[in-house]
């Protein structure tokens, strides 16, 4: 039962993978309660599997060795590992309390076909929302989204039949292959994540040339109505700038991991992925074009940026013996730079001139001060989760001045609806999973491919600040996903 549960579970995460884009970026209702549904399922199949475990001792082979029996070949779970993991579980159960008890304890609730806010009897002294409704969708979502996270760092830390064999056998050819390959399952997901985010960009590549204002050419929008204006199945080219430098980075670390594999003599066909390596180049490169080629001023600086972090890193991996692969990260570098500035510069330059660079920040800079006074009227327990869009409009001087159903600043837009208080649990939980690689010891993470992994992050963190990746469904579930990996990764073989 537990190796079934396993087995549903890998299928509905690569079907939540591949959902979330494709379904218009997960921006409507129906989208984000089919993937809330999925990642209620998951975290029922992650129920089961830990009351097998509970109930009939059973200990499934694990990476970070709790079900490891040669306790000689195999090191145990750290306790740093076990201080973190269970550091994360307990900061994940407040935040989500804390998402419960502002909805459950709710100031007002604001009817919109009345445009008027009912006013509720509170305990002051705990977290409370002013938009009750607003805040019970928010916390439907972050729990789906909890609960993903968990089951697939408990899945992904399981080892597969044919690593079991390996780990069993006298050969003992798990430890080489764990020497130079990630596990079966992370690699797995990596590719699946890689080959379709590769198939988006070009979709949304073709998309852009043939100038159709139709969402994957099909689906007319209701805002941004321009074709411009959007990108792929996107309806704000930002969100889709946003999408592909968060995956961009990684897909190539794990080419790199796929190369390096096949340079230290593994050809084993049996390797998912390793004889299809090239692929998964080609759509990193097709992925790192396509945020210039969304006419995103943030997207195009961030994927630059990054690019030439990945050169540098994959320079640095490759040691110096090999000048072809030097020649070759140039060449490829400049192929994406020119490729994607050849059909792009004509609408993405005048972007960065002066007047229109200057107008574009003055506006947003108009938002963000009228937006201030919310965070200093509810400091410690803020607004409440999701309220920003409903309150935003007592704040406004008049009405005729724009009403944003966000912020286009995630920073302030997190300090404005979870206070002081929940801002900083939420970055403690962010902190506890990037210092999982210095302390733990587990699945063994290269330090190239983590450099890439944590510029992905950064990237989209440093996006945060200038628009709302992390109000869209989709983008906060790639940006968990990673998180995932990162946190059953370790510098330690």
């Amino acid at each position: 039962m537990h190796r079934a549960c396993d087995a549903v579970s890998e299928k509905l995460f690569y079907f939540m993978v591949l959902f979330g884009p494709w379904a218009f970026g997960a921006t409507q209702p129906w989208s984000i309660r089919v993937l809330n549904v999925a990642g209620y399922l998951a975290g029922f199949l992650l129920a089961i599997k830990l009351a097998i475990r509970i109930l009939t001792g059973y200990r499934n082979p694990r990476w970070d060795g709790r079900g490891i029996e040669n306790e000689g070949d195999f090191p145990e779970e750290t306790s740093a590992q076990r201080v973190l993991t269970r550091a994360l579980a307990i900061l994940t159960a407040i935040l989500l309390g804390y998402c419960l008890a502002s909805a459950w304890n709710a100031r007002a609730t604001y009817d919109p076909r009345t445009a008027t806010f009912e006013y509720h009897r509170f305990a002051a002294w705990l977290p409370h929302s002013y938009d009750q409704s607003s805040s019970w969708q928010a916390f439907w979502n972050y729990l789906a989204l909890a609960l993903s996270f968990w089951a697939l760092r408990d899945w992904l830390l399981g080892k597969t039949s044919a690593e079991e064999l390996a780990e069993r056998s006298q050969y003992h050819d798990s430890k080489r292959r764990r020497a130079i390959l990630l596990p079966d399952r992370l690699r797995r997901l990596l590719w699946v994540l890689s080959v379709n985010g590769g198939l988006l960009g070009l979709e949304a590549i073709l998309q852009r040339l043939d100038g159709t204002a139709n969402l994957l050419f099909v689906m007319p929008t209701r805002i941004n109505r321009e074709a411009l204006a959007q990108f792929g199945p996107y309806a704000y080219r930002s969100n889709a700038a946003q999408y592909f430098n968060l995956l961009w980075p990684v897909s190539l670390g794990l080419w790199w991991n796929f190369e390096r594999a096949a340079r230290r003599g593994l050809r084993d066909s049996k390797a998912f992925g390793l004889r299809a390596r090239h692929l998964i180049l080609v759509c990193a490169l097709i992925m790192a074009a396509c945020p210039i080629l969304s006419v995103s001023r943030v997207g195009a600086v961030v994927a630059v940026v990054n690019l030439a972090v990945a050169a540098v890193v994959i320079w640095r991996a490759q040691g110096s013996e090999n000048r072809r692969t030097k020649v070759g990260i140039v060449v490829a570098v400049a192929a994406v730079l020119g490729f994607s500035a050849s059909l792009a510069w004509n609408d993405l330059g005048p972007r960065f001139e002066k007047g229109e660079f200057e107008t574009g920040l003055e506006g947003r800079n108009n938002i963000y001060d009228m937006a201030r006074p919310m965070a200093d009227d509810c400091p410690l327990f803020g607004t409440g989760p999701g309220t920003f869009g409903t309150l935003f409009q007592l704040y406004r001087p008049d009405t005729e001045e724009y009403w944003p159903a966000q912020l286009h600043n995630d920073w302030l837009e997190t300090l404005i609806t979870f206070g002081v208080l929940g801002s900083v649990l939420i970055g403690l939980a962010l902190f506890i999973a990037l210092a999982h690689w210095f302390l733990a010891r587990c699945i063994h993470g290269s330090w190239y491919l983590i450099v890439l992994f944590w510029a992905a992050l950064a990237g989209c963190l440093f996006y945060a600040r200038y628009d709302f990746p992390f109000q869209i469904y989709s983008i906060v579930s790639l940006f968990l996903v990673l998180c995932a990996a990162l946190f059953t990764l370790s510098h330690e073989r």
